[in-house]
C-alpha cells in the first residue's frame, strides 16, 4: 500500500482533480488496498487565506471579506463540477458552512484588531479542510470508495502554533484510530495536509510546505511500503530550472542527499518530510501528475547503493608523455573511455542575512558561542550556516521575524552587523565523501565569484558556499555547467 500526496498545482480545479482521481484509481488496481489520500490546498488559497487574516486584523474589513467570498464561489464552483447532483448538496452545505465560520473569524479579527497564531492556524487551515472534503467526494461521485478523515483527530501536535511539531506517539495511535479502519474496510481515507491539533483539541499547522510532512507521518503511521509526493515537475532535478534551463532529472538519491537539497531550497520537497520516511525506511518518490507514466524520483537510505550516476570521458592522446590521466579514483590510459562519479545536485536559497558578531572577549575563552546561541534559541530563530575565526563568527539566517531582537540582544556583549541580500549556493552528492578533490573544484569553479562564506557540513555531503544574490545565477549556472552538462 503507498501513501499518495498531492500538492497545490495537483488539486488546483476540477481537472487537476479528475487527474487526481485515476491517479488514485490506478493505485489501488495494482496494490488491492489504498491508497491512502493526503491533499494540500487548492493552489493559491492559504496565500489568500493569510491575506485575508492580515486585512482583518488590520482593521480593513472591507478587504478581508471579499477574499472569503471569492474563495467559497471557487470552492463551490469546483464542487459543483466535480459531484453531480443531488449528492452534490451536502458537500456543497459543508463548503458553506465552513466559509460561515470564516466569515465569523474575520469579523471577530477585525474588532480585536490582533492575529494570535492559534488564531492564524484556525484561518491557514481551512484550505486543506475544504479540498479534502471535496477530493473525498469527488472520488465517491467517480465510482471510487473513499472517506474523509478530518487531520485534526489524526496528527496530533505541539502548541507551538504555525510551525507545530508532531507528537510521533500521539499521532500514531490516532492514525491507528482514524485511517487504519478506513483502509480495513476497503476504503480510502482522504485527509487534508499541514493541519493537525494539539492535545487539547485546539487547530494546528505544521508550517508552509508541511503537507509533505503530513504525507509522510501518515506513511509511518499506517505502514505504507512508498510515500509519494504528487507535484507538478518531474522530480528533483539536479538544479533549479527557473535558473538552470538545462536542468537535469535526477532518477535516485538518498535520504541524506535529499535532505540537504531540500533543506537548502530544493522546493519540490519540504525538507520535514524525509525524517519519518527514514526513521522507518519507506521510499519516497516524487511523481509529475501531469504525466503520471513518468518514473519520477526514487529516495531511499542507500540512494543508489554506490553506484553514482556517471558521466563517460574519452582520454584523448596528447603526447607519449601524457599516456595516462586521472579521472576521480580511475587511472586510465590514452584512448580509453571511462566512467567517473559527479554531484548529485544544486541547490540555493535566497533572502538570505549574514550576521556578523565580532568581540575581543572570543578570544582564549570559553561560553560566548553558547552565550550567542542562546539569544538564537530565545527567539526561536534557526541557523543555517556558521563559521568562526579567533575573534569573529558569521552566522547566516532566512528568517528574519526577530532579526531586530537578536542583533539587540547579542549587542549588549559584542559588536554585531547585519549584511542582507545573501544566498546560499549548495552542491550536493555522497560522492563527496570519497572524492574530497572534488570539493576543491568546487571552489576553483567559482574562482571569479565574491564568496563570503564557506562550509562543508560534518557528513562531507555538501559544500555551502554564501554569496551575493545578484551573483546566484551566474554562480549556478556556472557549476552546473561544470559537473552536469
Amino acid at each position: 500500500m503507498v501513501v499518495q500526496k498531492f500538492g497545490g498545482t495537483s488539486v488546483a480545479d476540477p481537472s487537476a482533480i479528475r487527474r487526481l482521481i485515476e491517479i488514485v484509481r490506478t493505485a489501488r488496481a495494482r496494490d488491492g488496498r489504498g491508497p491512502a489520500v493526503v491533499v494540500s490546498a487548492m493552489s493559491g488559497v492559504t496565500d489568500a487565506l493569510l491575506a485575508m487574516a492580515t486585512a482583518a486584523g488590520s482593521d480593513r474589513l472591507a478587504d478581508a471579506l471579499p477574499i472569503v467570498e471569492q474563495q467559497r464561489e471557487r470552492h463551490l464552483a469546483a464542487a459543483r463540477e466535480l459531484v453531480p447532483p443531488p449528492a452534490q448538496q451536502p458537500l456543497l452545505d459543508q463548503i458553506g458552512d465552513h466559509f460561515n465560520q470564516l466569515t465569523g473569524v474575520v469579523r471577530a479579527l477585525a474588532v480585536l484588531r490582533e492575529v494570535s497564531p492559534r488564531t492564524l492556524d484556525v484561518v491557514a487551515s481551512a484550505g486543506e479542510l475544504l479540498s479534502s472534503r471535496m477530493v473525498a467526494a469527488a472520488l465517491i461521485a467517480a465510482g471510487v470508495a473513499a472517506e474523509w478523515v478530518d487531520a485534526r483527530t489524526a496528527i496530533v501536535t505541539n502548541d507551538d502554533h504555525t510551525r507545530a511539531a508532531p507528537l510521533t506517539r500521539e499521532t500514531n495511535e490516532a492514525l491507528a484510530r482514524t485511517m487504519l479502519p478506513v483502509l480495513d474496510a476497503g476504503r480510502i481515507p482522504v485527509v487534508g495536509g499541514f493541519v493537525g491539533a494539539t492535545l487539547d483539541g485546539h487547530t494546528s499547522t505544521l508550517g508552509r510546505g508541511g503537507s509533505d510532512y503530513s504525507g509522510a507521518l501518515v506513511g509511518a503511521g499506517v505502514g505504507a511500503t512508498e510515500i509519494q509526493i504528487w507535484t507538478d515537475v518531474d522530480g528533483m532535478l539536479s538544479a533549479d530550472p527557473r535558473v538552470v534551463k538545462s536542468a537535469r532529472l535526477v532518477k535516485q538519491l538518498s535520504f541524506a542527499e535529499a535532505a540537504e537539497l531540500a533543506y537548502f531550497g530544493a522546493k519540490v520537497l519540504h525538507p520535514s518530510t524525509i525524517l519519518p520516511a527514514v526513521e522507518r525506511n519507506i521510499p519516497v518518490r516524487i511523481l509529475n501528475s501531469w504525466k503520471p507514466e513518468a518514473t519520477g524520483t526514487l529516495i531511499t537510505a542507500s540512494g543508489s547503493s554506490g553506484a553514482y550516476e556517471r558521466e563517460e570521458y574519452y582520454i584523448q592522446p596528447a603526447s607519449e608523455r601524457a599516456a595516462h590521466a586521472r579521472v576521480g579514483h580511475t587511472v586510465a590510459r590514452a584512448g580509453q573511455t571511462v566512467a567517473a562519479p559527479r554531484l548529485t545536485g544544486l541547490a540555493s536559497k535566497r533572502d538570505v542575512t549574514v550576521i556578523d558578531i565580532t568581540s575581543s572577549r572570543m578570544l582564549m575563552a570559553y561560553g560566548f558561542l553558547r552565550r550567542v546561541f542562546e539569544v538564537f534559541e530565545r527567539f526561536r530563530t534557526a541557523v543555517d550556516m556558521v563559521t568562526t575565526s579567533e575573534v569573529s563568527v558569521s552566522i547566516t539566517v532566512d528568517d528574519r521575524r526577530h532579526l531586530d531582537e537578536i542583533v539587540e540582544a547579542i549587542s549588549e556583549f559584542a559588536e554585531v552587523s547585519v549584511e542582507r541580500d545573501m544566498a546560499l549556493l549548495c552542491a550536493v552528492g555522497d560522492v563527496l565523501r570519497d572524492m574530497p578533490e572534488l570539493g576543491g573544484k568546487v571552489i576553483g569553479v567559482l574562482e571569479e565569484v565574491p564568496l563570503r562564506m564557506i562550509s562543508q557540513a560534518a557528513s562531507r555531503r555538501n559544500i555551502t558556499v554564501v554569496l551575493r544574490q545578484s551573483d546566484l545565477p551566474h554562480a549556478m549556472e556556472r557549476l552546473h555547467e561544470e559537473f552536469f552538462q
